[in-house]
Parts: C-alpha cells; sequence; structure tokens
C-alpha cells in the first residue's frame, strides 16, 4: 500500500501530541477539551473503540474501494470534515485549508456559522460543494438572509444544529477566558509569544472575525459587545415551528445534527428531513449524555431505511470509521481530528490528515474482505 502521508506522522494521536507543542494552551484546550469533567469525550472514542470487526480471510476478494454515494453524489471516501467554530483561533486559516483539501480529495467539507471564513470564500474554495451548518437566528430576516447567500453559493446540503440549546459549561475555556464574551489576557498573550510560528501566521493573517457574520455585526464591537451580540442574535434551541419554514425554503437537501434519541429522528423523519448526523457536539454539550454509538446502532436499524443516519463525535481513525459504518452509519464526519492536523502541519495539515484516514480505512477494509463501503454491517460481530 503506497503511503501519501508524512510518515512522521502516522496517527491522529501525533498529530494531536505535535498540535499541542504548536499552538497557544488556551486554543489548544478549546480544541481539546469537552464539557463538564470530559466524561463524555472520553466514552465517545472509547465505547465506539468496544466495536469488533470480524475477517473472513478465505473468501474470493477482488479489492476495496472506499467510494461512497451520499444523496447521489460519488465522494472518495466514507467521511467528511465536520464543522468546527473559531477554526482560525486554532490555526491561522484552518477552514480555508480544510476545504480546499477536501475539495482536492472529493469529501464533504462542513462550514460552521461561526468560523472564520465565509460562505461565499468556502463555495469559491470548493467549486460550490461546501456543505454549510446554520446556528438559528433570533431574527427571520437574518435567517432568510443567510439561507439566501448559502443558495447564491450553490451550497449543496444545509445542516441545522440541534444539540446547543445552551452553551457548554467548559471549564477550561472559562479560565481561558473563551467563555462568552472572550478576552485575551495576560497568561494568553504570553502563551501566544511561546508559539512564534503560531503568532506570525495570526500575524499573516489578522486576528480570526466570524466571517460569514460580519455583514450583520455593528462596527468596532469590543469583545464584550462582541459576546452580547452572539447571545442576542443566534437562539440554539430547535422545534418544529422553526424547522418548517427552512424546508420551506431550501430547495437542496437538508440534514439535521446532533440527533441522540429516537424520539428526534422520528421528528426529523416527519418533517421531511433527509437526512441526521447522530452527534453529541463532541462530547462538548452534555456530559451526562449517552456515546454516540449507542443511539447511532438503535437509530440505524430502526430507520436507516427512511433516512440517511450519519455519525460524528469520537472517531479518531480508520478503523474508528469502520466500527460506525458496520454499527450502521451511512457516512462519517470528523472535527478535532482534521484540526489535530492543521494545528500540527499548517497548509499540509489537510491533506495529510485526509491521506492519512483514507489508508488506515484501506488497510481496514482489505483485512476484512470487505469490497464496498456498504458490506461494513456484514462484518460486525453482534
Amino acid at each position: 500500500m503506497a503511503i501519501k502521508f508524512d510518515t512522521r506522522y502516522p496517527s491522529i494521536d501525533d498529530l494531536r501530541t505535535r498540535a499541542q507543542k504548536k499552538i497557544p494552551k488556551f486554543a489548544f484546550e478549546y480544541l481539546d477539551g469537552g464539557c463538564n469533567e470530559d466524561v463524555n469525550l472520553i466514552r465517545n472514542t472509547s465505547e465506539l473503540r468496544d466495536v469488533q470487526l470480524k475477517p473472513n480471510y478465505l473468501r474470493a476478494h477482488h479489492g476495496s474501494t472506499l467510494k461512497t454515494k451520499l444523496f447521489g453524489v460519488e465522494y472518495d471516501a466514507p467521511f467528511g470534515i465536520a464543522p468546527v467554530g473559531l477554526q482560525g483561533l486554532m490555526w491561522p486559516n484552518a477552514p480555508e485549508i480544510l476545504a480546499k483539501a477536501a475539495f482536492e480529495h472529493n469529501i464533504p467539507f462542513i462550514l460552521s456559522t461561526v468560523t472564520t471564513t465565509s460562505i461565499e470564500r468556502a463555495s469559491e474554495l470548493t467549486e460550490g460543494k461546501a456543505w454549510f451548518q446554520l446556528y438559528h437566528p433570533t431574527e427571520n430576516s437574518l435567517r432568510d438572509d443567510i439561507l439566501k447567500r448559502a443558495e447564491a453559493a450553490e451550497c449543496p446540503v444545509l445542516v441545522i444544529l440541534c444539540d446547543v440549546p445552551t452553551f457548554g459549561f467548559r471549564p477550561r475555556d472559562i479560565r481561558n477566558g473563551l467563555a462568552m464574551p472572550p478576552k485575551m489576557n495576560i497568561s494568553n498573550i504570553l502563551q501566544a509569544f511561546g508559539r512564534p510560528d503560531w503568532a506570525l501566521q495570526t500575524l499573516k493573517y489578522g486576528q480570526p472575525n466570524f466571517a460569514t457574520l460580519k455583514p450583520y455585526m455593528p462596527k468596532g464591537l469590543d469583545l464584550k459587545q462582541l459576546g452580547k451580540f452572539m447571545d442576542q442574535t443566534f437562539s440554539g434551541r430547535l422545534n418544529e415551528e422553526k424547522i418548517k419554514p427552512i424546508r420551506d425554503m431550501w430547495k437542496g437537501k437538508l440534514v439535521l445534527k446532533g440527533v441522540a434519541s429516537e424520539y428526534d429522528a422520528e421528528e426529523a423523519i416527519r418533517l421531511g428531513i433527509d437526512g441526521i448526523i447522530v452527534s453529541n457536539h463532541g462530547g462538548r454539550q452534555l456530559d451526562a449524555g449517552e456515546s454516540t454509538i449507542k443511539p447511532l446502532t438503535t437509530i440505524a436499524e430502526k430507520y436507516g431505511d427512511q433516512i440517511e443516519v450519519m455519525m460524528d463525535s469520537g472517531i479518531r481513525s480508520g478503523p474508528d470509521v469502520a466500527r460506525a459504518m458496520a454499527s450502521g452509519a451511512k457516512f462519517t464526519f470528523m472535527g478535532r481530528s482534521f484540526m489535530y492536523g492543521v494545528s500540527a502541519l499548517g497548509k499540509k495539515g489537510g491533506d495529510h490528515t485526509i491521506s492519512l484516514l483514507k489508508t488506515e480505512l484501506q488497510q481496514v477494509m482489505e483485512q476484512l474482505c470487505c469490497e464496498k463501503t456498504t458490506d461494513f454491517p456484514y462484518h460486525l460481530v453482534r
């Protein structure tokens, strides 16, 4: 098997270790941490790795392909880049690096409302293939304008988020001043000076800002006013009253992210949503909740023939992608893994991480005698 990535960093854990040395502590802890005591953050990966797969060594094998169809589009691998807020805080220009890499590797890239490049720029970099995740605004006029921009940018898939009715309680971010309103204290400034590559890149690309939201923000906001603006502008709790107008307006595919129960899966189907991402926001919202693999298994078995069931949260490797797909996911997404890659390797990080994950997953498929990604469930040890 030809290796197409930097062999100094042959795992996501290697990238995480490198990233921790490359970026300031406050930025790394924002990326790396969960909420409260990190119980569900840890459980996400550990319980996913309890899933076991069964190989068939003597069966005739004609080769394995990672190509996977989703919403009528054939992607080159069954994983994509999940939306992550404030990406430019962790590594300057990170969303553009990842959008370009996703386009070149033909996998989905989802842009967050609260990341640091705009809908239009992401569309330009991906020739209209970038997906967009909407944080629900409090004002319908703002919602409608953002949706019109996403449509004009030819965004094929809109993702709406249901698992942020409140901001997660994240002790690290509170200590670091990255709760709303964020602030750069003396400790953070000293940390930045200790990471010269990060500091130079930040000087080059400028202080990160919410690029998609810039047209709606009063000029000259200080950080305290920015926090107040965000609190007043977005209402995270979704319900039928908010989803129906979006479904009526949006002509492309509509995905609900953050589903963690059969009830929400049934509601998504009833409201005409095209796909769901079973997710617990990477363990950043409800520390007392289930790991993502637990509801995925039930939801996929019960509703997988009625709606596209996808998964994120806790996936860190090619074998993890295989475990999730064997458990019923039609597609998977990762956030931290790609941000570790970019934080570690800068502009080479997106390409490296995608190549690494493809190589790992290809090896798993060949080992199992699994020819297509849709065959993974046949290899699940029940």
